[in-house]
């Protein structure tokens, strides 16, 4: 029997006789809601899909396209997506089923316990890469290939490059960084330890998640504190936000609230509105809360010029038996398989880097991010929103299509990361946007976005992701089993 629906959950299907909840409605009227203001048209088509579950993907790639006329464009895609899904979420506490919006503020709070470390602090950038451990001019080199391999942007240059030359930005002096998702692979809780921080860290009250934060802090040189019941530390975020939010609202220097948070299926639905609930609270009560996420790359982003040019040029100088191998493979795949990246040059152009096995709640989950990321900082806030590499996690690895898939990529051009290698890196793009008010603030959002992101070559390789994808996974069969 499927346990009792508890904390912030879907909203009932008023078309369902046996008044399920439903993933699907909810999705697909979020979507619609936030198409609404910009492409009333796309809004109403969007609201008549029947095929949600396999048929989602040209509907998150629409979300993008239709914010890209216009600055206030994107601001009014983010703002109508966000008040649909609080508005549509529901809270449930024993037989008590209300929205979102009306969800109590607590009557108990949390404890505390700390946890302190007695190394010394780390006080430079040592980036983990394949067995290396790269430090000062090394680290620019790696950073300077990858660039040249269109693995990263080239603004990502730049942006390692100011916190090499500050290392004592690492500490993060009179801030605490709460890391919602401490247990996450990749979260920065043991790269802020490691650099002396204080850092706030959720997650869910399980033995074995806090054994790995306890070890990675006492190993570290910083403060990690928790909130606590009874002296044992864990939240439910589905259940506990407007306690976490009281606890977070008294910690002491600039709050960041980092958002790291992943679950299988609806639930990552849940759970990311479950942050942003906590997020909305927190920059409610405190003119100093910045907004910390990462961003997946296997979604959908307007790209710069110069990054389609050089897709469309690794395109195009393709040696002669991968053209060869492309004309039947494109005839027998329907044109499918090993399409052209971009269909001609554009500024900006958008690449569609959605994995449709991923499903249409994570694809709702992250976007939520990026709306929240969006919004904060056309208010005004500081938000550091960086696009994380495609990184071997437990959670990918697990789906053998998905694992496949990143073993052969690099035949087609994409780095997968190792998660110490993203850690690390995404930990020190934080440390950058800390320091520099959450980056360049450019003319239009898809801009902030784009800035310093580490794609892993999604952006710049010779074929359309998913056009390759399914090769990748055919070469990648040995290399995920092995």
């Amino acid at each position: 029997m499927a346990a009792a629906p508890h904390g912030l959950v879907f909203p009932v299907d008023p078309a369902d006789a046996e008044g399920r909840r439903s993933t699907t409605t909810t999705g697909r009227g979020v979507v619609a809601d936030a198409l609404r203001p910009v492409d009333p048209v796309g809004a109403r088509a969007a609201e008549r899909e029947t095929a949600w579950r396999t048929q989602y993907v040209p509907w998150f790639r629409r979300l993008v396209e239709a914010g890209l006329g216009a600055p206030d464009d994107a601001v009014a895609v983010a703002r109508a997506g966000l008040e649909s899904l609080h508005t549509r979420m529901r809270v449930v506490d024993g037989e008590d089923d209300r929205p979102l919006a009306e969800w109590p503020r607590a009557t108990t709070g949390f404890g505390q316990v700390e946890m302190h470390g007695a190394a010394e602090p780390l006080r430079e950038l040592v980036l983990p890469y394949r067995g290396e451990r790269l430090r000062g001019d090394d680290v620019r080199r790696r950073v300077e290939a990858w660039v040249q391999a269109g693995v990263v942007e080239p603004s990502l240059a730049e942006a390692v490059d100011a916190v090499l030359a500050n290392p004592d930005w690492l500490r993060l002096e009179d801030h605490t960084v709460a890391v919602v998702g401490a247990g996450s692979e990749m979260g920065p809780l043991q790269a802020l330890t490691r650099w002396g921080a204080r850092v706030a860290a959720v997650d869910l009250p399980r033995d074995d998640i806090w054994e790995r934060v306890s070890d990675t802090a006492v190993a570290g040189a910083g403060t990690v504190v928790a909130p606590a019941v009874d002296g044992r530390p864990g939240a439910d975020l589905l259940a506990d936000v407007p306690a976490l939010a009281d606890w977070l609202a008294d910690q002491p220097g600039t709050l960041v609230l980092g958002n790291y948070v992943y679950a299988d299926g609806a639930t990552n639905v849940r759970v990311s509105t479950a942050v942003d609930e906590l997020s909305r609270r927190l920059l409610e009560a405190r003119d100093d809360t910045a907004l910390a996420f990462l961003a997946t790359p296997t979604d959908v982003f307007a790209v710069p010029a110069d990054a389609v040019d050089q897709a469309l040029a690794s395109y195009a100088g393709r040696g002669r038996l991968s053209k060869g191998l492309g004309r039947p493979l494109r005839s027998v795949s329907g044109g499918r398989l090993l399409q052209r990246p971009y269909a001609g040059p554009a500024d900006p152009g958008v690449n569609d880097s959605l994995v449709p096995q991923q499903g249409p709640n994570y694809a709702l989950a992250k976007r939520l991010q990026r709306w929240r990321a969006t919004d904060a900082r056309h208010d005004g806030r500081l938000v550091s929103m960086n696009v994380a590499p495609p990184t071997r996690t437990r959670s990918v690895v697990k789906n053998r299509a998905l694992a496949a898939a990143y073993a052969g990529a690099h035949r087609f051009g994409v780095e997968v990361f190792d998660p110490s290698t993203s850690n690390v890196l995404m930990a020190a793009m934080l440390v950058h946007d800390l320091h520099t008010d959450g980056g360049p603030r450019h003319e239009h959002p898809w801009q902030d976005e784009a800035y310093a992101a580490a794609h892993g070559g999604l952006w710049r390789a010779a074929y359309s992701p998913r056009s390759a994808l399914g090769l990748a996974a055919l070469l990648g069969i040995g290399g995920a089993r092995g």
